[in-house]
């Protein structure tokens, strides 16, 4: 009995590794998308459309109830939870190509503070992508913009303890649509 304690102890406080990211991955091309929230697709739906189409679309259901959710580990599981990455001291941004009809949150979130990697919590430091609803826009955001609830004083991300992007449509309308081309980290 002795022996078992002694072995879920360790058990429960070894922390995870995080992974290395590769250079010039293509989170759109190379890694598998999850969804949550009231819209039209599904996720084999948003997954078999990213693999022939190369770009991850989700529209929201008629009069949406709650928020929409579509989010993306950094480094691919089949799971929506994993290992954190551990980013380069030289990646200083995300350059994420998409187009939406309303603003979106972007959410960079870090892995739980237990070291067990990216199961839920941690923190969420954000920015915002605005509405680009007639064409795609590309924008290349510096890791110094997310912020802990998006404040100017929020805490900054920590590059080395990164699980997912969260890309957010807190108030989403009937018909809202979001379409991402690419996510590329520099790394």
């Amino acid at each position: 009995m002795i022996r078992q304690s002694i072995f879920v102890i360790i058990v429960s406080t070894f922390m995870l590794p995080a992974a290395i990211l590769k250079p010039d991955v293509d989170l759109v091309k190379s890694n598998i998308w999850h969804i949550a929230g009231p819209v039209n697709e599904n996720y084999e739906t948003i997954n078999a459309v990213r693999e022939k189409e190369g770009v991850v679309r989700v529209t929201a259901k008629d009069n949406p109830v709650g928020e929409i959710e579509l989010n993306v580990l950094i480094t691919s599981s089949a799971s929506n939870d994993g290992i954190p990455t551990n980013l380069s001291n030289k990646s200083k941004f995300v350059k994420i190509t998409y187009k939406s009809t309303q603003l979106i949150k972007l959410q960079a979130r870090e892995g739980n503070e237990t070291g067990t990697g990216c199961i839920h919590g941690g923190s969420h430091p954000r920015v915002d992508l605005p509405v680009s609803s007639n064409r795609f826009k590309t924008m290349k955001i510096p890791w110094t913009a997310f912020r802990q609830n998006g404040l100017p004083n929020g805490k900054l991300l920590n590059i080395h303890n990164l699980c997912k992007f969260n890309f957010v449509n807190y108030h989403p309308v009937s018909g809202a649509l979001l379409e991402i081309k690419s996510v590329i980290i520099e790394n």
